[in-house]
C-alpha cells in the first residue's frame, strides 16, 4: 500500500509516484534495449554497438552514461592498452528483467506473421 502523500526523486527532480518515477529514468529510445542486451553477460562497448542495429555511438556513450548514473549499469575498465571497457547490469538493473520479460510476453502480440510460412501457403 502506497502512501498518498509519499515523493520520489532522482538527481533533484521530483515525482508525485513510483512508476513516473521509474519512466522517466527508463526513458530514450535504446535504453531497454542496452538492458535487455546485456540481461546475460558483459559485454564491451564494441559488442553492445554490434548487437542494437542502428544506434550511433553518440547515443550508446550517452545513453550508457545515463543508465551507470542510475545505477542500472556498472562500467569496468581494465588498465590496459588499448583501453578495455565492460558493462554490466548491477543488482538494480537484474531487478528489471522479470519486468522485462513480461514486456518481451506482452510484445510478442505484435508479431508479425512468419513470411516464409505466408510464402508457403500460396
Amino acid at each position: 500500500m502506497s502512501d498518498a502523500n509519499a515523493q520520489y526523486g532522482f538527481n533533484g527532480k521530483n515525482f508525485p509516484c513510483a512508476t513516473e518515477l521509474s519512466i522517466s529514468l527508463l526513458a530514450g529510445r535504446w535504453k531497454m534495449t542496452i538492458i535487455w542486451k546485456l540481461r546475460e553477460d558483459k559485454k564491451r562497448y564494441g559488442e553492445l554497438k554490434s548487437s542494437i542495429p542502428g544506434i550511433t555511438h553518440k547515443m550508446l556513450a550517452q545513453q550508457l552514461r545515463e543508465l551507470e548514473e542510475i545505477g542500472i549499469v556498472r562500467r569496468y575498465v581494465y588498465p590496459v592498452v588499448p583501453p578495455k571497457v565492460e558493462y554490466e547490469l548491477t543488482g538494480l538493473g537484474l531487478g528489471l528483467l522479470p519486468i522485462l520479460d513480461r514486456l518481451n510476453e506482452w510484445g510478442e502480440h505484435f508479431r508479425l506473421p512468419d513470411r516464409e510460412g505466408i510464402l508457403s501457403n500460396r
